[in-house]
């Protein structure tokens, strides 16, 4: 950025300058913040089929007198825009006057995908149960196992 104080070296090697004509040809400096009317990043225009079709009407209305451009610039309109909805109109497409989504189509979701889901939730809650199971009969054995060998140790604590 450039000091307001400051000239252009350009300026000031040229000879031929006098001094009052230095002093208008400074450099201002930009502001430091933005205009609060302008955002950061504009936003793209979304027209719905109601206001789409209430223009075309008026501008067929108008074509007679000449008044398309004035309806155009009134609306701040391109018209290859209302060449466009004319042509949707004309193919009988209205829906493809509703405004659509920007980005890639999203898939339709399958039907059978919830029922999938739910099969699986089913599976590893089954899942957890077996192997809690499993877990309890294993000691179960264990358990059995030591109070075979208490009953047949000879130390008299069994009943023989």
């Amino acid at each position: 950025m450039v000091m307001p104080e400051r000239l252009p070296a350009a300026l000031t090697a040229s000879p031929g300058l006098e001094q009052s004509e230095m002093a208008s040809a400074r450099v201002v400096a930009a502001p430091a913040t933005a205009t609060p009317e302008l955002t950061d990043r504009p936003k793209r225009r979304s027209f719905t089929a109601k206001y789409k079709l209430r223009i075309l009407e008026e501008t067929d209305r108008a074509v007679d007198t000449g008044g398309v451009s004035a309806i155009l610039r009134r609306e701040g309109l391109y018209s290859s825009a209302l060449t466009d909805w004319r042509r949707h109109r004309a193919a009988g497409t209205l829906g493809a006057l509703q405004p659509r989504a920007r980005g890639p189509e999203k898939a339709p979701a399958n039907p059978l995908q919830a029922d999938l889901a739910k099969a699986n939730r089913e599976i590893a809650a089954l899942r957890r149960r077996l192997d809690q199971a499993e877990a309890i009969i294993a000691i179960q054995k264990k358990v059995a196992a030591l109070l075979d060998e208490l009953e047949q140790t000879p130390d008299g604590s069994g009943t023989s």
